[in-house]
């Protein structure tokens, strides 16, 4: 792998995902909800998943939080962790609680 490859291969596993076809630029609306029904959509329509939908999608949305690391801002990491909340409600699973 060249150096350029090592350094972006989370943002080509989240472009070219084998699990999900994500619309183009998700992870950048600032709907939680509408970033949590399109995931829900990918994860649902995808045949290639190897977990259910709720665990592929949020397991994406979750790998998009921690590659982003420092480069995110509070704001747009904030609106993820509400598309997370949002997932678990369009699921049916319980809200995490915050921490102590």
């Amino acid at each position: 792998m060249a150096p350029d490859d090592r350094k972006r291969w989370s943002q080509r596993v989240t472009e070219t995902s084998n699990a999900l076809d994500l619309e183009p630029g998700v992870f950048t609306w600032d709907d939680p909800r509408r970033i949590a029904l399109s995931l829900q959509r990918s994860a649902e329509s995808s045949g290639r998943r190897k977990a259910g939908p709720f665990r592929s999608a949020m397991s994406m949305l979750n790998f998009y939080i921690n590659r982003a690391g420092s480069q995110l801002s509070e704001s747009r990491r904030a609106c993820l962790e509400a598309a997370k909340d949002e997932l678990r409600a369009l699921y049916g699973r319980p809200r995490r609680r915050p921490p102590p």
